[in-house]
């Protein structure tokens, strides 16, 4: 029986001890073929410290590992390189101090493993000594490979100052590359974020990214047919529509992909859950959001230009590009105006829409027992399309958001702060939900699809209105007639059977519901 690499990283693993692999390795050759330098940005836990693994090995000449695999006849395995491989991927690096000390670290592990010597206690002429020394002792050209490059800045990205000062350090430390060319045969660098070469990588003008690059969208995750393949031997009680709705969907510019940790722990366990997003808490995201004052319904429809979907600096973190670059967004197609490209992003899953909206919850109300019990309740009542029970719910939604929140937020004044919470509930049960959504006479809020039923929902605040009631707005612009027989994205929400308006409104004086209307139309 094969073994599932949960958790595996190390390429000799994986094989020799006889777990499933997603064979790669033509990536490898493709990339030798294409060029020396390249970047890869990619969210954590999607494969890219596996594929170094792999590229350190190829480049070592360990032929005996790539057996069947595609490298095995198309690799000159006479050549065997020295191998730098470099990785911050471990432990939390709180200062100056530590991240000097990180880098001393993984120089003198080279050193060891490459059985040569620095004499310079500067970091970077050790690096350029490193890398000098092993070409000259194998007399073969060096492969350099930088595993988390970005990580030190990140962990630290919160502070003041201290994200510049290590910007700095790594900076003089990745520009040695740039002077080490004659001795270098390959480099790739990888991590989550895409930081501008200009602030990062000064000097490396001929650094290839790939991130973006049709070529090479699927170098890490699981295609379906990969999927299909690889494990198609324990796939057989596996629900594969369901499989797609939760943890595929990843789109980076090719055809779409699997998160692999989530897939390897639903094959491990046999439960629909979020294991990536449980793996890290984006709470500096959240409090962009709250600086930011975002619209969370506004997550469903992102647009980004090419410069600010490509990278940031320090200098100016932009929410939608950190979202992207972090995985909670996805490219859904990419529109050409002229000379422009507009990147349009939305959720790649339901699990990261699921449990992205349940996070944002428990960080705005502070109360995760009564936010737990609101959204027990509220799935029981749309599933049951008993929606006389939603009034009391919808208080309680807005009850549990703190005072100081409102007074310190001018968003309350607005429709779009009631209908975000409304949607984050939602989102958080796992309903299929569209905001915004257009029809010939206008926008629709708000629509929810569960059990055959589909809920169309319109939000005013009493203040800016001139008085007309929000359900009768619904009716009088027949919002519905658009979803009769509609067929929702999700099997689990199955076809629609009943529609209902639902109408509700609002005071900001009182930061709460004043009327809640509804009417089934079909």
């Amino acid at each position: 029986m094969k073994r599932l690499p949960l958790g595996i990283q190390t390429f000799s693993k994986l094989i020799l001890d006889n777990h499933y692999y997603v064979d790669k390795t033509e990536f490898i050759y493709k990339l030798a073929q294409k060029g020396t330098y390249f970047f890869l940005s990619r969210p954590r836990r999607f494969g890219k410290s596996s594929f170094l693994d792999t590229l350190r090995e190829a480049y070592s000449g360990n032929e005996d590992l790539f057996r069947g695999l595609f490298l095995e006849k198309n690799w000159d395995w006479s050549k065997k390189h020295p191998v730098i491989h470099i990785s911050f991927g471990s432990g939390i690096m709180q200062s100056r101090r530590e991240v000097v000390e990180k880098i001393d670290w993984v120089l003198q592990n080279n050193q060891q493993q490459l059985e040569v010597s620095c004499t310079s206690k500067n970091l970077s002429n050790c690096f350029f000594e490193l890398i000098q020394n092993a070409y000259e002792k194998y007399n073969q050209k060096v492969v350099v490979l930088i595993d988390e490059y970005d990580k030190p800045i990140l962990d630290n990205i919160e502070k003041n100052i201290l994200p510049y000062q290590i910007r700095e350090i790594l900076k003089g430390f990745y520009g040695v590359i740039k002077d080490s060319d004659r001795y270098i045969q390959f480099v790739f660098i990888t991590g989550v974020s895409k930081f501008s070469k200009v602030n990062l990588f000064s000097g490396l003008n001929n650094l290839l990214d790939i991130t973006l690059d049709p070529q090479f969208a699927t170098i890490c995750g699981y295609t379906e047919l990969e999927l299909q393949t690889t494990f198609g031997d324990i796939l057989q009680d596996v629900p594969l529509e369901e499989l797609r709705e939760w943890y595929n969907g990843y789109n980076f510019l090719g055809e779409k992909v699997y998160n692999p940790y989530d897939v390897l722990n639903y094959l491990d366990r046999r439960v629909f859950k979020n294991y990536w997003f449980e793996t890290g808490t984006p709470s500096f995201l959240l409090k962009l959001i709250e600086k930011r004052k975002f619209s969370i319904p506004n997550l469903e429809s992102v647009e980004l230009s090419e410069e600010l979907v490509n990278s940031f600096d320090i200098n100016s973190i932009e929410l939608e590009t950190l979202l992207f670059q972090t995985g909670y967004l996805t490219i859904r197609e990419v529109e050409s105006l002229g000379d422009m490209l507009i990147y349009h992003l939305c959720y790649p899953n339901k699990e990261v829409k699921k449990s992205l909206n349940d996070y944002i919850l428990t960080y705005l109300s502070h109360l995760a027992t009564q936010k737990e019990k609101n959204k027990s309740q509220l799935y029981k009542a749309l599933y049951a399309g008993e929606l006389d029970k939603l009034k009391n719910l919808f208080h309680s939604f807005f009850a549990s958001i703190p005072y100081n929140w409102y007074t310190n937020n001018k968003i309350a004044s607005y429709e779009g702060f009631y209908s975000s919470i409304v949607y984050t509930y939602f989102t958080a049960i796992g309903l299929e939900v569209k905001v915004e959504d257009s029809t010939n006479n206008g926008r629709i809020d708000l629509v929810a699809f569960l059990n055959g039923r589909c809920y169309i929902l319109e939000f005013k605040v009493n203040e800016l209105t001139s008085g007309e009631r929000a359900l009768e707005q619904l009716k009088e612009k027949k919002y519905y007639e658009k979803y009769v027989n509609y067929k929702p994205q999700y099997l689990a929400s199955g076809v629609i059977k009943e529609i209902y308006l639902v109408g509700v409104e609002f005071s900001k004086a009182d930061r709460n519901i004043t009327a809640f209307e509804w009417e089934r139309v079909l």
